[in-house]
């Protein structure tokens, strides 16, 4: 495995229980560390994410992969509060009823944009549809023409935001809605028509999931019931067909590869193996954010919502706020409050240039401006990704099937990762599977290869990876 992130280390996980025992299995990471860009650390001596914190709970990928660790104890549900929109210098209720801040009816978004929008929206049914099925186009093209541009800056750019640390005008339709596209594709005669044919229909189930003790629990627990050997702090520069199998430089000779990198370095790796896969991922591009953790007072006057979404042309500096106390029970339970400030859209990495102590300041600063309360923190944990996230923008669907369709002539070589088809974990895990499962159907035994250089071979944990989970 060329990259030890969730994707990674889920298909060193599918390929031991695959191969057995005996398989030998290695992990190779640039960073000090797994888990890619998931990343549990502490604050107040308890754990608490630094990367993703939630899942999609109706996508049954990690709630059957928690009960196959042993681990499905961890598994809690947001507290049932809704986040709520800051736009035109105040908070607004997250409109319900959306398919990602798209809206199914005007009334779904009045009081959010002006009356003039909303009059538009009501009115978009008699307003002829131009869409030709099978192409594509970014989201903003879409629902500004149709909706109005304060329906996409107030409504769907903070969803997208959140999701792909992008907005509408970088990301495609058919790849992040894929259901309206096929609704448009089928026919519909109108926005509204396609977005109502594609809501699911009301559900009192939680819609997200995350881990009690953070995902740390789960990459020490795939870590723990892989026993792979890792190499970490390790650039792979080079992949060549070699007798038997593959060259992975500077590691070794191995009989398989999976490739659990992000696109540009997946491109890299694969531009004199298969060119054209390589095109195809290098023409992926990524978003870079950072995240501020702030331990607060207890007391703390946050209002009674799970989060904050901030709208475009804002003047604040964050783009999101997860009221992390609010939103989790278990976080609730805890001495202080915690929130989440999260900076940084594609296109703008003026956020890495600032330094810790800016950043704090900013969060600081916007968290009082939306929430009016004063904001003293007790401690606060500054955590940058840069190209933390892959950008599905128009065409992202036949890019990975260029990707695919070039790969699809060999039996020991797979890719799997969040630039594939879907950000989120539940998306990974299963691109994982199926990388896993396409190694393991070649026959491949991996009994016999072994790195020829590595800094750790463990038997139950990776070296410097986090804590066990808490029980």
């Amino acid at each position: 495995m060329v990259g030890g992130g969730i994707s990674g280390l889920v298909a060193a996980y599918r390929l031991r229980r695959s191969l057995g025992e005996s398989a030998a299995i290695t992990v190779a990471d640039i960073r000090d560390r797994i888990g890619g860009v998931l990343r549990t650390s502490e604050i107040a001596g308890e754990p608490f994410d630094l990367g993703a914190e939630a899942f999609v709970g109706r996508r049954p990928e990690v709630p059957e992969l928690l009960r196959e660790l042993g681990i499905a104890d961890q598994l809690v549900h947001p507290a049932g509060l809704r986040p709520l929109i800051w736009s035109g210098g105040r908070t607004h209720p997250l409109p319900g009823r959306t398919l990602m801040g798209i809206p199914a009816t005007a009334a779904a978004v009045a009081g959010l944009v002006d009356a003039e929008t909303v009059a538009r929206i009501a009115a978009e049914p008699e307003r002829p549809l131009t869409w030709r099925p099978g192409t594509d186009t970014d989201v903003h093209s879409l629902v500004a023409d149709r909706f109005g541009e304060q329906t996409v800056a107030r409504s769907v750019d903070p969803l997208l935001g959140g999701v792909y640390a992008g907005s509408a005008r970088s990301i495609g339709v058919r790849a992040a809605l894929p259901t309206l596209a096929a609704a448009l594709d089928g026919g519909a005669e109108s926005l509204t028509e396609a977005v109502s044919a594609v809501l699911p229909p009301p559900s009192d189930a939680p819609v997200f999931g995350a881990l009690r003790d953070g995902y740390g629990a789960l990459l020490a627990a795939l870590a723990a019931h892989t026993a792979a050997v890792t190499v970490q702090e390790t650039a792979i520069t080079g992949l060549r067909r070699v007798s038997g199998g593959w060259a992975v430089d500077p590691i070794g000779e191995f009989e398989a590869v999976v490739l659990a990198t992000p696109a540009p370095v997946t491109a890299r790796l694969l531009v004199d193996i298969a060119p054209a896969a390589a095109n195809a991922a290098a023409g992926i591009e990524l978003s870079s954010s950072a995240l501020v953790a702030l331990e607060l007072p207890k007391d703390t006057a946050l209002p009674p919502n799970s989060g904050v979404l901030v709208a475009t042309g804002e003047p604040l500096r964050a783009k999101a706020f997860t009221l992390s106390s609010r939103k989790w029970a278990h976080l609730a339970a805890r001495g202080t409050a915690l929130v989440r400030v999260s900076f940084g859209r594609f296109g703008d990495d003026a956020v890495l240039g600032l330094s810790d102590a800016e950043l704090i300041d900013a969060a600081t600063a916007d968290l009082a401006t939306v929430t009016g309360a004063p904001i003293i923190p007790r401690s606060a944990i500054v955590q940058r990704w840069p190209g933390g996230l892959a950008q599905y923008a128009p065409g992202h669907t036949e890019r990975i099937a260029e990707i695919e369709s070039a790969l699809a002539g060999f039996d020991d070589l797979a890719v799997t990762g969040a630039y594939l088809h879907g950000v989120g974990v539940p998306a990974c895990v299963a691109a994982a599977t199926r990388a896993a499962a396409r190694i393991a159907a070649a026959g491949t035994t991996a009994s016999a290869r072994r790195p020829s250089h590595g800094v750790a071979e463990v038997v139950g944990r990776v070296p410097d990876g986090p804590a066990p989970p808490r029980r």
